[in-house]
């Protein structure tokens, strides 16, 4: 155990939880104005950013075109063709099989853990509230016991970091939070439950909407995690420790002194969409164009007040005109008794100028095309143009902005993959790649070489950062380019400028490797000298 946390004493331990509590109470007051814009970009989202105006007049139209939605949804959808993958390559010949072996592990890790839904939730939190949050862990169940790494989304409404921190990692903690009920923690942490006291955060959360549980009398966990510097070792050191109610529920020091994890980094990645300065945090599209959204909505609402007003004339009477009002107001009536037809006169409101309609649309299209979710990348195009490759040039110079989100999400991937092999190779990458080589033996058959060449890799790495060795790149490749590549292939082969197995290497689809793999067990078994 580390001797500096085994010789502190109980009550220095719980003067360390109340510190980590007060930091905790900093980091809430200091995020109370984030937490306010972020539920203001989901209303606005979500259409419902009428609920922050106040109501002037009684049932007064409120109407909605929801312009960011559809802007966001167009986005998101470019985005998901840019689903990442994660490609392993090595800087040495040495290393060749365990960057393939790696390649296959990551790829199997992010199928366990369903990264594509966890990458349609990184989507939104990038784009609606400016920035995503993806957490690397290590799951001891997975694979059948052997273990495996996970990248997974945090919810940016349930994270805070250090509010003085322009970068993660130097940040003073990084909080976690959620709410249990009592029973949750009866049942997980049954001889520390009867002591848990409220903790001065419930009334809090029970004020906001976006934390607020549907239950009442819940209480507050806290997953702190904690880096520290050990001069004498010239290295940073991770910990985490789970908080509720006011106690130490749990402290990974007392079952990894040495850290948490050995990269001795916070296992989290933050991705920006518009970074803010003096902060890790970012902005979205929704900050960019909220106010543009509501002068749409309230020319709309403009509009339908005229065309309220329009739909029923009024009639103006004065007292000398001898007519009752009751009486002209009775439609049922052929006649009408009055002395002097002067003093009744319709009054017509006056219709809109034409300019403002127009000026209404002007404003929905400039937030579409600002933001890159113009008719092109929606798959629409102006009138005369027809030809195909006009219209995929267009739709792919319009996708810029998406092209820039999705350059920004696969920075942010590469760094959680290389994480992710730093945690596979401090807990189970040595098991997983002898389990990944059992299974190819059965079905291609690996030759001891490879075997001894793998093993030698994983003992020179167990020395050094993976980073040395191995890097990590990432497939940018959409459906659209897919397509087209493996078309133009297969043109290059029927005009036969390239051979079967050449074309078969430059095709981009699943289980290609083995696939070619196949051939070549097929070609050397139909060889004449595979009889020797």
């Amino acid at each position: 155990m580390n001797k500096k946390y085994s010789n502190k004493t109980p009550e220095q331990l719980e003067a360390e939880v109340e510190s980590l509590y007060e930091l905790f109470h900093e980091y809430y007051d200091a995020y109370a104005e984030e937490r306010s814009r972020l539920d203001r970009c989901e209303r606005m989202y979500h259409a419902q950013h009428w609920a922050d105006i106040p109501e002037r007049e009684a049932n007064e139209p409120r109407p909605v075109t929801p312009v960011i939605h559809s802007t966001i949804e167009n986005v998101r959808a470019d985005l998901m063709d840019y689903l990442p993958e994660a490609i392993i390559t090595a800087d040495s010949r040495p290393y060749d099989s365990l960057a393939e072996l790696m390649t296959s592990i990551v790829k199997k890790n992010h199928i366990r853990c369903r990264y594509d839904d966890e990458y349609a939730l990184l989507t939104h939190d990038l784009i609606v509230g400016g920035y995503s949050v993806q957490e690397i862990g290590f799951d001891p169940e997975a694979n059948e016991g052997i273990g495996g790494a996970f990248i997974r989304q945090v919810d940016n409404r349930s994270i805070m970091f250090d509010p003085l921190a322009t970068e993660l990692q130097t940040s003073r903690a990084v909080f976690k939070f959620s709410h249990r009920t009592r029973d949750w923690f009866t049942q997980h942490y049954p001889e520390i439950a009867p002591e848990l006291t409220e903790d001065g955060y419930l009334l809090d959360i029970a004020e906001d909407d976006l934390l607020t549980p549907r239950y009442n009398k819940s209480i507050m966990l806290i997953e702190a995690w904690v880096r520290e510097y050990d001069a004498d070792e010239r290295k940073y050191r991770v910990h985490m420790l789970m908080l509720a109610g006011g106690k130490l529920l749990e402290d990974s020091r007392r079952v990894r002194p040495e850290g948490y994890f050995a990269h001795g980094e916070y296992p989290f990645i933050i991705t920006t969409l518009f970074p803010r300065k003096g902060s890790c945090l970012g902005y979205g599209f929704v900050d960019m164009y909220s106010t543009m959204q509501q002068y749409s909505d309230k020319l709309d609402q403009i509009v339908m007040k005229n065309a309220l007003l329009a739909s029923h004339n009024k009639l103006l009477i004065t007292g000398a005109s001898g007519f009752d009002s009751d009486d002209l107001r009775d439609w049922s009536k052929d006649i009408h008794v009055g002395d002097n037809l002067n003093g009744v006169t319709w009054f017509s409101t006056a219709p809109l100028p034409s300019y403002l309609l127009t000026y209404v649309d002007e404003i929905r299209n400039s937030i579409k095309e600002e933001s890159g979710a113009n008719e092109f990348a929606r798959g629409m195009t102006h009138a005369g143009v027809t030809s195909g490759t006009a219209i995929a040039a267009l739709q792919e110079a319009s996708s810029k902005r998406s092209r820039m989100c999705a350059r920004q999400i696969h920075s942010g991937f590469r760094q959680a993959v290389t994480q992710e092999l730093e945690v596979e190779k401090q807990f189970t990458l040595r098991k997983r790649c002898e389990a990944e080589l059992g299974s190819l033996g059965e079905s291609m058959g690996v030759n001891l070489e490879k075997l001894t060449s793998v093993r030698r890799a994983l003992d020179e790495l167990a020395v050094m950062p993976t980073a040395l060795r191995v890097s990590v790149k990432v497939v940018k490749e959409n459906a659209f380019n897919i397509l087209n590549n493996n078309e133009t292939v297969f043109r290059l082969v029927e005009s036969g400028m390239i051979t079967p197995s050449v074309g078969l290497e430059l095709l981009i689809f699943d289980g290609k490797d083995e696939a070619i793999e196949l051939m070549k067990n097929e070609n050397a078994a139909s060889s004449p000298d595979s009889s020797v």
